[in-house]
């Protein structure tokens, strides 16, 4: 029992809760659209935990009493997890954390500046590790083959494009610079941020501020 509840505190203490998310900033969604850019140059001043909190909810956040997210689900099975290595967050201790949506917070996965072994596992793409917050969206992809067969997993594919443009967007909204990355190799994504085998990563979204 004594160690089960030390085992159970231990896990707490790895939860951060997440500052709420902004609803309305005033910012229009046209402006997004029309100001959203490639950029992998980024600056080297911190991101602060309000932002990477917005980045996260406009992933993956909950939107409504029944669990429903910002990003469509085929059948409502949500493959999608999304993970944040945080190397320059103010408040923030750096490693990789699996954003929880249904409870808006961060649980711990490893710890420590992780972004050169990512940037090794992206074939060498050295600019990402300039960014100081790389959100990984990865799939699941059992979750939506169980009921629509092989065909889940293009829904899941579909699902992490969805997802990955409202960061950018949201990113746009924030006064953040942000990419998109799909040149990587899976098995060295998960090896260098400490990834379940059944987490299958789709994209790699740096985040950083204008340079």
């Amino acid at each position: 029992m004594i160690a089960m509840l030390a085992s159970l505190t231990a896990q707490a203490a790895l939860a951060v809760t997440l500052p709420e998310p902004r609803r309305d900033s005033g910012v229009s969604l046209e402006r997004t659209l029309a100001e959203r850019r490639t950029v992998r140059e980024f600056g080297p001043a911190a991101l602060c935990l309000a932002e990477l909190a917005q980045l996260a909810w406009a992933a993956q956040g909950v939107i409504a009493p029944s669990g429903r997210r910002t990003a469509p689900s085929a059948g409502a099975l949500y493959p999608l997890e999304v993970y944040i290595l945080a190397a320059n967050v103010r408040d923030l201790a750096p490693g990789v954390y699996r954003y929880q949506p249904s409870l808006h917070r961060l649980a711990a996965v490893a710890e420590g500046d992780r972004r050169g072994e990512l940037a090794e596992a992206a074939w060498g793409q050295r600019w990402i590790a300039q960014a100081p917050v790389i959100l990984v969206i990865a799939a699941v992809e059992r979750r939506t083959t169980g009921k629509y067969g092989q065909r889940g997993v293009r829904y899941a594919h579909m699902e992490a494009g969805h997802a990955a443009q409202n960061a950018l967007l949201q990113a746009a909204a924030l006064d953040l610079d942000a990419a998109l990355v799909g040149a990587f190799t899976d098995s060295e994504v998960q090896a260098a941020l400490g990834l379940p085998r059944d987490a299958r990563p789709l994209y790699l979204v740096p985040v950083g501020r204008p340079r």
